[in-house]
């Protein structure tokens, strides 16, 4: 369907790939993998026609559609986000006028040449808007906004009333309804909670017929969707024929099979060059030592591609809270809404939260889960009931707006230095490090910061104070692969008690061992790990 051949990339000097290549074949799922700045981004542009290649070819089948989702949703106004999402289909929408526009014209008197070329015509028209889906183009469209969180009693309102987010939702739903041969997603999950990951990943699985390319960071959904990985790196696109993890260790497998023929390289290159360096001057061995230059000469060099630096933070033990952390007694919030109503969240929850709990707080969007967090960090009051804070507690507290409290002016090492006053320069850049924040880039200002390096700033900050409750809602929100499981690695050896919003499935398996579900104003308490809570509530089958 789509075929890279030999295609090179640059920017200035920088090499993005060269003489590199790929292929989409009906019906492949591929995940496109690679560090930041690899390229990924760039390749999707090559395939959609909005950058050229340097050198190379890409060649497109005839009549292939091609969807591209990506975090750049532009402008939408003056429509409703029914009408946005179905708004993807303009030549869907032609044919319907035209359809319309020659039915009228069929009750005119005309002579019969005239209606069997207006029939034929007609005919045309029909099977082409079937062909594209254009009978059940809005129930299509519906259905996608409902499994991506937006249900009926939004489909009319007008795109400008949602959030940045929800845009991303409706801009994804565009694409989904369109439903083209070839599907290209740049990070699908962002911005969407678990139920509708799940429906996404569904959806693919099972509707969806099509070839797939992604980049995405969550893992689950990379291990159930994708039979092929596509890494971009190293200035080189390799393929790897299988899910995210068989990736990760045949990657390792490659890279020591490559370690040991670059040493068997090195040391016959070695020998070459002794016998070169003691025989040169000796005229009786001119011939040889010109055979042995000649020879190294041709020898294509073997290169051991650099390896991100992991560099493993020891975190000190925080102090001992006492064994119980938060007493809650029939706990409730109500927000006041602008029409001067009241809109309950939650109510009449009673538990309590122990010392060395890992708790995951689940619930679809708009459940509560995030004004749940705000009244245990005191960021909110309850409106009902309270909250007993248990003895020598010391609440960290992360979530999207945490970045907003940064200084710009600050440097990232700056920034952590403040967080552990009494620490040294080498344990700060050590912490700095250990959040992939290396070299020159802990001079980097945190105006300068993306979205995900801001969030690594702020996790790192909660880490390095002597904090034994940690309260985090979405940390793993713009953060790649790489930086969850670094994250993940720091939260599991936390030793105190953490309570998180996540929409990342394996980071819940990885770390919880209690589920609170909030579900229309209540919560109910799951006494297991993530897997207990999805097999006790039935969703384990859709997860797996």
């Amino acid at each position: 369907m789509i075929h890279l051949t030999d295609v090179t990339k640059q920017y200035g000097a920088q090499v993005l790939f060269k003489d590199a290549g790929f292929q989409i074949l009906p019906g492949t799922r591929t995940g496109l993998v690679g560090p930041n700045g690899a390229g990924k981004t760039s390749i999707f542009r090559l395939i959609m026609g909005e950058e050229e290649c340097d050198s190379g070819e890409i060649s497109k089948a005839r009549k292939t559609v091609v969807g591209y989702f990506s975090q750049d949703v532009g402008e939408m106004s003056g429509c409703s986000a029914l009408e946005e999402v179905m708004s993807v289909s303009a030549r869907v929408k032609l044919l319907a006028e035209e359809i319309r526009d020659m039915e009228a014209a069929m009750c005119e008197p005309m002579d019969d040449d005239g209606m069997a070329g207006l029939l034929d015509r007609y005919g045309d028209a029909q099977a082409e808007f079937e062909h594209l889906g254009g009978y059940d183009l809005e129930t299509r469209a519906q259905a996608v906004l409902t499994g991506l969180g937006i249900g009926p009693d939004d489909y009319h309102l007008p795109v400008e009333t949602f959030s940045g987010g929800w845009k991303m939702r409706i801009a994804l739903a565009k694409i989904l309804t369109l439903n083209p041969d070839v599907l290209l997603l740049d990070e699908p999950t962002n911005h969407l909670d678990v139920e509708s990951i799940v429906w996404l990943e569904d959806w693919i699985a099972t509707a969806y017929k099509g070839a797939l390319l992604m980049t995405c960071h969550d893992r689950d959904f990379m291990n159930r969707l994708c039979a092929r990985i596509v890494e971009v790196a190293n200035k080189s696109i390799t393929t790897y024929s299988g899910n995210y993890t068989f990736y990760l260790t045949e990657r390792e497998i490659r890279r020591e099979q490559l370690l040991a023929s670059y040493n068997r390289q090195q040391e016959m290159l070695a020998k070459e060059e002794e016998f070169i360096a003691r025989f040169a001057a000796r005229a009786s061995h001119a011939s040889q030592v010109q055979s042995r230059v000649k020879k190294i000469d041709k020898i294509e060099r073997i290169e051991i591609p650099p390896e991100q630096k992991r560099v493993r933070f020891e975190f000190s033990e925080p102090p001992r809270s006492g064994d119980d952390v938060f007493k809650l007694e029939n706990l409730g919030k109500t927000w006041l809404k602008a029409d001067g109503g009241e809109k309950p969240v939650f109510g009449g929850v009673s538990g309590m939260i122990r010392r060395l709990d890992k708790i995951a707080v689940v619930g679809v969007n708009g459940a509560g889960k995030s004004t749940f967090l705000k009244v245990l960090s005191s960021q909110t009051e309850p409106t009902t009931g309270s909250v007993t804070v248990g003895a020598n507690v010391g609440i960290g507290y992360f979530s999207q707006h945490s970045m907003d409290l940064l200084d710009p002016g600050k440097t990232v090492f700056e920034t952590l230095q403040d967080a552990m006053p009494n620490a040294t320069i080498g344990v700060v850049r050590n912490l700095c490090a250990a959040f992939l924040f290396q070299g020159d880039d802990v001079q980097k200002r945190i105006s300068s910061l993306s979205g995900g390096e801001k969030s690594r700033v702020v996790l790192a900050t909660l880490m390095a104070r002597p904090i034994n409750v940690l309260i985090l809602d979405e940390p793993t929100n713009h953060l790649d692969i790489l930086t969850r499981e670094i994250l993940l690695e720091a939260m599991l050896d936390f030793k105190g008690t953490l309570i998180l919003v996540s929409h990342d499935r394996h980071f819940l398996r990885s770390l919880v061992n209690r589920v609170f579900e909030i579900d229309h104003g209540e919560m109910r308490i799951y006494e297991g790990d993530y897997e207990y809570y999805l097999h006790k509530t039935g969703r384990d089958h859709r997860t797996t």
